[in-house]
């Protein structure tokens, strides 16, 4: 089966979205600073090489329920052409969208992550939204890590590695690709079923 990711654009203070999100400001104040290495016109060329690799990998999505309230009417669709599984408490309804179907899961982060994988075949699971990481983090379900790194300091808002059990998880750097806009890093963390401090 693929790999399980998370690939996050992060403010150098580690801020993966500002305060106040919602349905009008998903992405919270300032937080499409996080994002201009990807939307930049013309885009550079390693940034661009990193946004086709994202595109081209995934196979199936998690994203949690707050990410899906606030990111459904914008897209319009499931945030990526490919199965999308919400993690919620809240049951709700298969929404079949014009490129896939959003599924709701309120059995936890390891179902979900579960599906995702047989939905994804031998492709990649996107993780999207810091708690829906940060719970497939602490549930040692997750593969590698790819943090976009965004020259900016955000301040606060919605952190990345917060809620991680109070553990060291040792990762190992398999990639670095940088431009002016950010620098992507990516790594790889221990099998599941290895030590994790």
């Amino acid at each position: 089966m693929g790999r399980v990711a998370v690939e996050m654009s992060m403010s150098l203070d580690g801020f993966v979205a500002g305060v106040n999100t919602d349905a009008t400001n998903p992405l919270g104040e300032h937080g499409e600073l996080l994002h201009r290495w990807l939307f930049a016109d013309p885009i550079d060329p390693a940034d661009a090489q990193v946004a086709a690799e994202m595109r081209s990998s995934v196979g199936a999505v998690v994203v949690g329920r707050r990410t899906f309230d606030v990111g459904v009417d914008i897209w319009q669709d499931v945030p990526y052409p490919v199965p999308t599984f919400v993690l919620t408490h809240r049951p709700h309804e298969d929404m079949v969208m014009p490129s896939g179907t959003f599924t709701f899961v309120t059995s936890g982060v390891v179902d979900a992550v579960a599906a995702a994988r047989a939905a994804a075949g031998e492709r990649k699971v996107f993780l999207m939204g810091g708690t829906a990481a940060q719970q497939a983090l602490a549930a040692g379900v997750v593969d590698e890590v790819q943090v976009n790194l965004v020259p900016v300091l955000l301040g606060r808002g919605v952190r990345m590695f917060d809620g991680l059990g109070g553990y060291p998880i040792e990762l190992v750097q398999a990639r670095s690709i940088g431009s002016g806009a950010a620098t992507h890093v990516r790594y790889l963390l221990p099998p599941r079923g290895g030590t994790q401090g």
